[in-house]
């Protein structure tokens, strides 16, 4: 036990671990839950729950987390091409797409769950006319998208989040982005990462290099010394500070294993040995 007063610099904060999620109700807050997010989790596996007390809180950071590296949301048309999630209640993912949607100004924004070649219509149509067009996808409905039509985008920002859920083989995320990169046409695939046990989100704008909104930071922990944090351009296990996680923890360590790079930006390598395979945008290598 280390009590807050004795706290002088971040790097001696204690991370919460991950896993707490599932066996314990993990609140700071004695006010009404509002939500509860359930993480994804194959059949059988335990899923970990997010107690959230102020959804407001948790819109005003993702929606300004994305204005933070994309600009206001209204300016994109927002197609979600996210089956596994949507076939499920309590997504946190889920939500924040459909509230994304509600504030687009374009009539064509919405989920699109098994309907890909309507999908395909209406991304080339869009693209086309020159709106800015954002497609957010399951990695593994990407791949599907690109197996049946071909396409040559323009003003699209094609975003994989969420891993292959079982649906097909893992892949690294180079040769995910590889294939997708010539599927669509364009330079670059994002990425988000994001999980239930959190209620900000880093974005890539490319190339697996991840940024944080300013409310949020990353850090490695010591592989074998959860308690010892890794300098800058070390590899180990990713501790997260998501300051929108107020009624919760706000400091998380996960089992993912990531690289910290001197701006503060971070690549995320794989999982730890036997940690679940999550919903939170991993190829495991």
């Amino acid at each position: 036990y280390v009590h807050p007063s004795e706290i002088r610099s971040i790097d001696k904060i204690p991370f919460l671990p991950i896993q707490f999620f599932k066996t314990h109700m993990v609140l700071s807050s004695k006010e009404t839950i509002e939500v509860e997010f359930k993480s994804s989790g194959t059949s059988g596996q335990e899923r970990s729950t997010h107690y959230v007390t102020d959804l407001e809180l948790y819109k005003k950071s993702f929606v300004n987390g994305f204005k933070h590296f994309y600009g206001p949301i209204n300016d994109f048309a927002i197609l979600a091409l996210l089956p596994s999630y949507l076939e499920r209640q309590g997504s946190s993912l889920v939500y924040m797409v459909d509230h994304m949607i509600s504030l687009s100004t374009h009539a064509e924004s919405g989920f699109f769950l098994n309907d890909i070649d309507k999908l395909a219509t209406v991304l080339n149509e869009l693209d086309k006319n020159g709106k800015r067009v954002l497609l957010l996808g399951v990695s593994f409905a990407l791949l599907d998208l690109v197996e049946k039509h071909q396409f040559n985008l323009k003003n699209t920002i094609i975003m994989e989040t969420g891993g292959m859920k079982g649906r097909r083989q893992e892949l690294i995320r180079e040769d995910l982005h590889k294939i997708l990169k010539s599927g669509f046409d364009v330079e670059n695939i994002h990425s988000e990462y994001g999980m239930t046990e959190l209620l900000s989100q880093a974005y890539s704008k490319g190339k697996g290099r991840f940024q944080t909104p300013p409310w949020m930071k990353v850090l490695t922990r010591d592989s074998e010394d959860p308690f010892y944090i890794l300098p800058a351009g070390s590899s180990g296990g990713i501790n997260i500070i998501d300051l929108a996680n107020l009624h919760s923890c706000a400091f998380i360590a996960t089992q993912d294993l990531g690289k910290i790079y001197p701006d503060g930006s971070f690549e995320v390598l794989g999982r730890f040995d036997h940690s679940d395979i999550r919903g939170c945008n991993l190829m495991t290598l």
